[in-house]
């Protein structure tokens, strides 16, 4: 309850306070006092008393308010509001504000209603300036998700003039010319003077935004019809109905100009404070909008690019693979030549150096291409330019029509490139390709060049496949034994795959050989190297073992002579890792006695599908005087058997790089449901798991050696 005061001392209570304050008497609630505060927002400053408020303010009490003085009136129950909504003004001139308002009754000396003061503070800036912060929000989320460009500047624009209906929002974006500005939004402003605006000049006079651009600074045209920067622009703006236009220069954070984020008004205006700072805040707004667009656009061209090259590198990896499955020299430039078409050019031929004589050995074409390689006119030309690129060792290219007469250009041929084949520093063959829509680029060259270098080196392999091949195999033969022996007792098998495609003799070996007292010796090892050295060591490792054996009962004692011999013939990079045993049969059971030199664990397999590791230590031979070796004794009862292999087997990687391992191992060796399993059976069943593995690639050689007691 608020009790009755004098007008004077209303007047001193509230006259230059902020808020606004009015007090009413009877139930027509006739003013009788107000502060400045009051007539300056609902009044427009005119200071009438001693009329209903309905007859001085129509339009609020049309909106609720004289219903909400008449209860407070009628119940005697004050009444508060937030952020409470009313149109002020006339039709010419209205505005939407909001405050915060109580009504309080106020009592005579009896305690009657007799009177409202009404108290209220304006919030509509406040209010303003949270649908701002709200539309900013929205912009950013907008912004972090990759919304378009388009799509948020839009929306910046359409937010900012709903909150602000006598704005009107146009965003220009720089040109990647950097010297023109292109539209980037302006929802509210006609096609036609969006149309005359894109593409406008950078420069000092060329409207508010041109010139924004040009000085790097905000540009403030309060007068469309008088300022001389719209000189050029003076009608088109009068078509469009605007008369002010006030432009902020949209940086990056790099300092670098964005755009341009203009405001047009309908009449001649001059921004407030508030108009400059909201012009800043949607500048910075719109920046981060830009500079993440161009950040997308670049990331989606690096995507682009990205995928063109692996799309290159595919054709090139896929060509050269295919070629590389042809093993005869001329069947893998024939293939090259047919992937050339039409992935490089819809025609292609492929000449040879043969003999001191220049043959065409491989043609290609696209069905509508094919009439065109039998024409003299064109084989000529190609000839041509086929013995200049003999000659020279380099490619050449250019448009058709080198010959006088022009002959390829009238045949429709638009282009060519001739690629050398050259490997080992000699040029011995020329791969052609022929366009017939448009000349052939950089990008085709570089990329026939590329497939040239692997198709050349390939072809040239295939010339010397077999022979090697055919070398490394006798050669390899001869470190190996013929058969394995047949023992008493036991069953063997064994098996040896060498590297890629077996041209280089491996270092991996196995023996089984008998010795007298009938005992039987059997060793599996591994050499370090490949190619002759790692063969006379290997020759040497499996004779000095069969000539000591024959000399020593004792498996120490034989693996420390290889070890001599190794120390005193083989250099300091050389080494050796080996299993050596000897094995002599007993009335029940085969006796083995092992040494294990730095070499892959042994594995037993029991007859019950147990699987034991023998870990027993041991140096690799060669690396020391003292190898130490450690014996390990071993019993085999029928139907257990023991696994020996190089690391080619537990080192095999699958295609994602994963090693085979000893685990792997002896799961192979392990699962089996055959009982029991003959040596063969178990052999195969570890070689098809360790495929199964490396899907076929051997980068090692692999020997396994298998013995199972009966």
């Amino acid at each position: 309850m608020i009790v009755r005061l004098r007008s004077e001392e209303y007047t001193d209570l509230f006259g230059q306070a902020p808020v606004l304050f009015a007090a009413l008497s009877g139930p027509r609630h006739v003013l009788e006092t107000a502060n400045p505060a009051f007539f300056d927002a609902l009044t427009g400053g005119r200071a009438t008393t001693g009329v209903p408020v309905v007859e001085l303010l129509p339009e609020p009490a049309r909106q609720g308010v004289l219903d909400r003085l008449d209860e407070v009136y009628r119940t005697g129950a004050a009444y508060r509001n937030r952020c409470g909504r009313l149109v002020l003004g006339g039709p010419a001139a209205q505005r939407e504000a909001f405050f915060d308002v109580a009504y309080e009754p106020r009592r005579d000396a009896v305690g009657r209603v007799d009177g409202i003061a009404v108290i209220a503070v304006e919030t509509t800036a406040y209010h303003h300036a949270q649908l701002l912060a709200a539309e900013q929000r929205v912009l950013l989320e907008q912004i972090a998700r990759d919304a378009p460009l388009n799509e948020i500047l839009d929306g910046m624009a359409k937010a900012i003039e709903e909150l602000s209906p006598d704005m009107i929002v146009s965003v220009l974006l720089v040109d990647p010319d950097g010297r023109h500005l292109r539209s980037g939004a302006a929802p509210r402003l006609p096609d036609f003077y969006n149309d005359a605006i894109d593409g406008i000049a950078i420069g000092d006079g060329v409207g508010s935004c041109g010139t924004a651009a040009y000085r790097q600074a905000q540009v403030i045209v309060s007068d469309i019809a008088t300022d001389p920067l719209w000189e050029g622009y003076r009608e088109i703006a009068k078509r469009a109905d605007v008369a002010a236009c006030w432009s902020t220069p949209i940086h990056g954070l790099d300092g670098r100009l964005l755009g341009t984020f203009a405001i047009y008004h309908r009449t001649p205006k001059a921004p407030e404070d508030k108009d400059v700072a909201l012009s800043a805040a949607f500048a910075r707004i719109a920046a981060l909008a830009i500079e993440r667009h161009h950040a997308v656009e670049a990331r989606r061209t690096a995507q682009e690019r990205e995928k063109a090259a692996r799309e290159d590198l595919a054709f090139v990896l896929d060509a050269s693979t295919a070629i590389a499955h042809e093993p005869y020299y001329f069947d893998c430039l024939e293939r090259m030549a047919r992937l050339s078409v039409p992935a490089l050019a819809p025609l292609c031929a492929v000449h040879v150096l043969e003999n001191g004589q220049v043959q065409r050995i491989a043609v290609a074409a696209t069905r509508a291409e094919e009439d065109l390689l039998a024409s003299p006119e064109l084989r000529g030309e190609v000839d041509d330019a086929v013995a200049r690129v003999l000659a020279s060792g380099t490619t050449e290219s250019g448009q058709a029509g080198s010959r006088p007469d022009g002959s390829s250009a009238q045949l429709g041929i638009t282009g060519y490139v001739c690629v050398p084949l050259a490997t080992r520093g000699r040029t011995f063959g020329v791969l052609t390709l022929l366009a017939t829509d448009r000349p052939l680029d950089g990008h085709a060259v570089a990329l026939a060049e590329e497939l040239a270098r692997r198709a050349a080196s390939t072809a040239d392999n295939a010339r010397q496949f077999s022979d090697r091949a055919r070398l490394a195999h006798d050669l390899q033969a001869g470190l190996l034994p013929p058969e394995l022996p047949e023992i008493p007792g036991a069953d063997l098998a064994a098996s040896y795959r060498p590297a890629g495609e077996g041209l280089d003799v491996g270092g991996d070996f196995f023996d089984v050989f008998p010795l007298p007292d009938d005992r039987w010796a059997l060793m599996i090892g591994d050499v370090c190297g490949r190619g002759a050295r790692a063969a006379t060591t290997t020759g040497m490792v499996r004779h000095s073992a069969r000539a000591a054996a024959h000399l020593v009962h004792d498996p120490a004692a034989v693996v420390t002579a290889i070890n001599d011999a190794l120390v005193d013939t083989a250099d300091e990079d050389s080494f050796v890792s080996l299993v050596y045993g000897e094995l002599r049969r007993t009335a029940t059971h085969l006796a083995l006695n092992l040494i294990r030199a730095g070499h892959v664990p042994p594995l037993v397999r029991r007859a019950d599908g147990t699987i034991e590791e023998l870990t027993h230590p041991g140096l690799l031979l060669g690396i020391g005087p003292d190898p130490a070796p450690s014996p390990c004794s071993i019993d085999l009862y029928p139907g257990d058997s023991l696994l020996l292999v190089t690391d080619g087997i537990t080192e095999a990687r699958s295609a994602s790089g994963e090693l085979f391992g000893e685990e792997r191992l002896a799961d192979a060796f392990g699962t089996f449901r055959t009982s029991p399993p003959t040596a063969g059976a178990l052999l195969e069943s570890v070689s098809a798991a360790v495929a199964a593995f490396a899907a076929d690639a051997t980068n090692d050689d692999q020997a396994m050696l298998v013995l199972t007691a009966t």
